[in-house]
Formats: structure tokens, sequence, C-alpha cells
């Protein structure tokens, strides 16, 4: 099978909040807008796509009507700590301050309108321990 797409619609009863989320913050652009579906792309980065679909939407199929819960969302940047700081002088709610791993990443966790996380990472070097596990 060739995959064309590949990008997640986030169930949510917040489609209006999103959009205005990513848009201003992450500088998407939208594609679609049918207020209870609207598709969103990078505009840095056009293979990079996000949708958001109101949960209670009749295409939703029966028992599946409910927000997205649980997800974490990776964006990998070039410099973290400008991104940090950007993001908290426009009071982003940060859920995990900016931190040096020993597996490789620098990153801090913010949420977005949904309460799905956006873990900013920038990649440095790992330790001796987990350089072995890089392919």
């Amino acid at each position: 099978m060739k995959i064309n797409s590949l990008y997640p619609v986030i169930c949510t009863d917040k489609v209006k909040a999103s959009k205005g989320f990513y848009i201003t913050h992450f500088n998407f652009k939208v594609t679609f807008d049918a207020g209870w579906y609207v598709s969103l792309r990078s505009s840095g980065t056009p293979a990079f796509e996000l949708a958001f679909l109101d949960h209670s939407h009749p295409s939703v199929p029966d028992g599946y009507r409910q927000r997205c819960r649980g997800m974490l969302i990776n964006m990998e940047v070039s410099n973290v700590d400008k991104e940090y700081e950007r993001l908290m002088e426009e009071k982003i709610p940060l859920v995990q301050d900016i931190r040096s791993e020993v597996f490789g990443q620098r990153h801090c966790i913010i949420k977005d309108p949904n309460g799905i996380l956006i873990d900013l990472i920038q990649n440095i070097p790992p330790s001796a321990e987990f350089l072995e596990q890089y392919k």
C-alpha cells in the first residue's frame, strides 16, 4: 500500500478554539473549514497536517463520539529555548518546564485548548548509555 497522506484528526468540542490556537501560535493555515471539521497545514512544512472534528458530528460512528484524550504531539524544532520563551510570553499553559534529557532531547511540554499535550523538542547529543539505542 502506498500512503499518500497521514495526519491526526482530533475529535473535540473546541474546533474553533483549536483552529485559532494552531494558527496563532504555530503558523498553521486553513486548507478546509466546514465549522464542524477544520483541516490545517503547516506554513513551514506543508507535509505536516492536523485536523479537528466536532466529536458529536454524525460522521463519527456511534459509540466513538467523544473528545480525544491521552494524546501527545511531538514538534521537533531547531531552537527549543527560543520557542519556549516565545510561548511563555504568549501565556501558553506550560505542563512541563524546559529541560534536557539523557536520551537526547531538550524539550518542554505545553497544552492546547483540548488538553492535548505538545512536546516541543530539540534533539541534543544523548548520553553514552542511550547513544547505542539509536538506529
